[in-house]
């Protein structure tokens, strides 16, 4: 009898000659030779059982799971800018040239609750569509209600009107450990219900640009364009976690590289519970802002190292206050996760629910110090005529966590009304608001505490698109 290694071999070898006549011949120039048939038969496959051992498979577990795994597929209507379609006489004179455009794309999903048709996908998957559908395993399609999503933890929930469903349970993802096995469900690049494994590489991932609040599940299975909303499922069928991104310095169409993220299940949970029960989320905040060590502030506050988070401002009333933080302390653990840097407590804060309690490990003076604080509610929005009178008919929202996490500090203006006083003066929906007169701020909440005594002259220096500008606000 072979050795089982050598079965092996040749089992694969057969499999991918196989593979490589139905579709890469089909498709590439540069063509693989199928291995000859009189060393390799056509018909080659793995035994059952291997030396009174049965050779160890996914099949079964894939077979339940696989099912709860759906194709999301969006549209989106976007209108053509043409400015020769400004004048009505182009318009008589061609009027079978298109003014709109449909832009499509495609995602994955995975059903969570058969009974009600909860569906959890990516944001990014559903963003701005106007008309989602979800492909079935058995091939069915159903248009999605759209049920709530939040951005900046890349997570949305849809529901899909069908019967015989097969939901995912969800696992515990705190569980996870490096080295466990794990596997990706999905649609990359529209090839469905593909499925790709690996192993836990990292948890806890954090610090990439643009991508959100984050605490990722890193792992070598391949996640590649379509994975995204996918399933990462254990051993036992479990979701454990949201495909959501891989990482490629050389941008997606470079390949896989095996550095895949997944949304940790856990985290998923959490943010469902609130879409559902108040069909927006809401993120705890301590009320204070923080900067990074220098190596010379490190030493002049007595610290061995340029690591935490330093404390430049306590608002007044919020949870950082109730407990005694005072500017100038140095935090470096949050419930004994270390800080590196005022990065890594801002990710903290977004990832924690209202009225979580929090032990922060605190240097003042260069001493030890131990404080509990409660995490207050975080305001959506501000009115801008609860400000000052110069921004009345203007909201104020916190930046999307993607740019904040690119580098940019401020507030969105979210809405502009009509005629208001704050339009007269210029400001538009979308500016982001960068400095003001008012004084510093690098959120919402210090946005608002800025306006504890109104300036004389009020001028915001704001972004809009790429171009600078400053406004004075009458």
């Amino acid at each position: 009898m072979r050795p089982l290694p050598t079965l092996l071999t040749l089992a694969l070898a057969a499999a991918f000659g196989g593979f490589t006549v139905s579709a890469i011949h089909a498709h590439l120039d540069n063509r693989a030779e199928a291995a000859p048939s009189a060393v390799v038969p056509a018909t080659a496959a793995l035994p059952a059982v291997v030396a009174g051992q049965p050779v160890p498979s996914l099949a079964p577990m894939l077979e339940r799971a696989m099912p709860a795994v759906v194709s999301v597929n969006t549209k989106q209507v976007v209108r053509v800018r043409n400015p020769f379609f400004d004048d009505p006489f182009f318009r008589r004179l061609f009027p079978q040239v298109p003014q709109e455009r449909i832009n499509e794309s495609l995602g994955s999903g995975v059903i969570i609750d058969a009974d009600k048709g909860y569906v959890l996908t990516n944001h990014h998957v559903i963003d701005n569509a106007d008309d989602v559908q979800a492909t079935l395993a058995d091939g069915r399609t159903v248009k999605a209600e759209f049920l709530g999503s939040d951005p900046d933890t890349d997570i949305a929930l849809i529901r899909i009107p069908a019967d015989k469903l097969t939901a995912l349970p969800l696992g515990d993802s705190n569980q996870l450990r490096v080295g466990d096995f794990v596997v990706a469900i999905g649609n990359p690049f529209g090839f469905s219900q593909t499925v790709t494994s690996g192993i836990v590489s990292a948890v806890g991932r954090s610090g990439i640009r643009g991508l959100g609040f984050q605490n990722f599940i890193q792992t070598d299975a391949s996640i590649n364009p379509g994975n995204s909303g996918g399933a990462l499922v254990n051993l036992s069928g479990q979701l454990v976690g949201i495909n959501t991104a891989s990482f490629n310095p050389r941008g997606s169409m470079a390949g896989n590289i095996g550095l895949g993220l997944a949304i940790p299940s856990n985290l998923a949970r959490d943010v469902v519970e609130q879409l559902v029960t108040k069909g927006v989320v809401v993120r705890g905040t301590l009320g204070l802002e923080t900067q990074n060590l220098s190596p010379q502030l490190a030493q002049g506050l007595g610290l061995a190292e340029a690591r935490g988070a330093l404390v430049t401002r306590v608002l007044a009333g919020s949870g950082a206050a109730d407990a005694g933080l005072k500017a100038g302390d140095v935090v470096l653990a949050l419930n004994g996760q270390r800080v590196d840097n005022a990065q890594a407590l801002h990710n903290f804060e977004g990832l924690s629910s209202v009225g979580s309690r929090v032990e922060l490990d605190v240097r003042r003076d260069g001493k030890p110090l131990q404080l509990q604080a409660t995490l207050k509610e975080q305001p959506r929005a501000v009115g801008g005529d609860t400000l000052d009178p110069r921004l009345a008919g203007a909201t104020f929202a916190d930046l999307p966590e993607s740019l904040r996490q690119a580098g940019l500090n401020g507030v969105l203006v979210s809405e502009v009304a009509r005629g208001s006083r704050a339009a007269q003066s210029g400001l538009a929906s979308g500016d982001i608001v960068l400095a003001a007169s008012s004084g510093e701020f690098v959120d919402l909440a210090s946005w608002r505490a800025s306006f504890d005594a109104r300036p004389q002259q009020l001028v915001l220096r704001i972004l809009r698109g790429n171009a600078p500008g400053q406004l004075v606000m009458r």
